[in-house]
């Protein structure tokens, strides 16, 4: 089989498809690392318009995240890799959270779900009374559906304080209320610009100091850190200074295997959004890594990074499309389309680099079927393959 697939350059270039097709695999939950993937959702492409909010096909959605558990991943919850923010509105990111954190309670699976203050009106303005109400909704809710909270960074609270000692109070109340100990997501401006200058400071080192102090002043109220910021040697420094017992997440979809293999002393667990389509290579990874087989792990996931780097570059933001691309190849849903129409934020030429990244790396389980959607997806922009 082959296809012909186009460059950015303007020219084609043929591509033979992968005959392996991934083998199926059912495992528990790796044992030397906490993994986390931050899980896709699937649009209802039948539903009403966008006014009406957004449109989730709940069935799809939920056979996605029970494939992730089968794999013995946990699944992260209605956070970025879920639209957050960029379609998914707080109505339908609360019933997913409802309706995830039931499913994996059946089914005994991992499960923490992003709060945030996203049914704010968009902008500043807000007081910082109300951006902490906004906030407590959220984290009560999940914790009410039986889940871990990651807080999530706010837009709100970014257009809003004044300096660092107002996330501070913010953060440092959230922690005290909190029912258990909660995951804190510092997401970096390459996912989202309006999170430039969070904890106070454009400069990166003040800004780590005010994140440290938040969680060094609530260590027992911090299950860990998850850092989204594509900097490994910041993310190592950090989890250096980490009281102890508290976890770093890794969230940098460009160094991961580095990061959660360690540095012999250290070690990222890993909550990451390159997870959801290299699920089947993270799990088998995880499976080496419990094993005692380091080289094992690292010839598997490294083996993965030039697909998340792709996937992840910039716009960064826009790398939710790439994912639900590949999940639509995979056989996992039967569309392409998004939660507010961001199939269409990515060109033709980088989802044709992503199918053939990932068809390399045996992703399909069915390499003819990922071809043929391929195809269609050309032939929608005019491009005979």
């Amino acid at each position: 089989m082959s296809i012909r697939l186009p460059s950015a350059d303007g020219t084609f270039r043929t591509h033979r498809s992968n005959p392996l097709r991934s083998s199926p695999l059912a495992c528990g939950p790796v044992r030397s690392r906490r993994f986390y993937a931050a899980a896709h959702v699937v649009a209802d492409p039948l539903a009403a318009s966008a006014e009406s909010g957004a449109a989730v096909d709940w069935d799809s959605t939920l056979a996605f995240r029970h494939r992730l558990w089968a794999l013995g991943l946990g699944v992260a919850e209605a956070m970025d890799t879920a639209q957050r923010g960029m379609g998914l509105d707080w109505p339908a990111a609360a019933e997913l959270i409802r309706r995830s954190a039931a499913e994996a309670r059946a089914v005994g699976g991992r499960i923490v779900c992003g709060a945030g203050t996203d049914q704010l009106p968009a902008g500043g303005g807000h007081t910082r009374t109300a951006i902490t109400a906004a906030y407590e909704e959220q984290l009560a809710h999940a914790e009410e559906c039986g889940s871990g909270a990651v807080l999530m960074a706010s837009r709100a609270l970014a257009a809003t304080a004044r300096g660092p000692e107002d996330y501070m109070e913010v953060y440092g109340g959230l922690l005290r209320q909190s029912a258990r100990p909660v995951v804190l997501h510092w997401l970096g401006p390459m996912f989202d610009p309006e999170l430039a200058g969070y904890w106070g400071h454009e400069d990166l080192d003040r800004a780590t100091e005010v994140f440290l102090k938040v969680v060094a002043e609530h260590p027992a109220k911090v299950d860990g850190v998850k850092v989204s910021l594509l900097d490994a040697e910041r993310e190592k420094d950090i989890r250096r200074r980490l009281p102890s017992g508290v976890r770093c997440y890794t969230g940098d979809d460009y160094h991961y295997p580095e990061l959660i293999a360690g540095d012999g002393e250290l070690a990222s667990d890993a909550l990451l959004g390159v997870f959801d389509p290299i699920a089947p290579i993270a799990a088998r990874a995880g499976l080496a890594l419990d094993r005692g087989d380091p080289a094992g792990f690292r010839g598997l996931l490294d083996s993965t990074v030039s697909l998340s780097r792709h996937l992840f570059a910039p716009p960064t933001r826009y790398y939710k499309t790439g994912v639900v691309l590949l999940a639509w190849l995979a056989g996992y849903q039967e569309h392409f389309a998004m939660v507010g129409g961001l199939q269409s934020a990515r060109p033709l030429p980088h989802l044709a680099t992503a199918y053939e990244l990932a068809d390399g790396l045996g992703l399909f389980p069915d390499p003819e079927l990922a071809e043929r959607r391929m195809r269609q997806l050309l032939a929608v922009y005019g491009v005979a393959s």
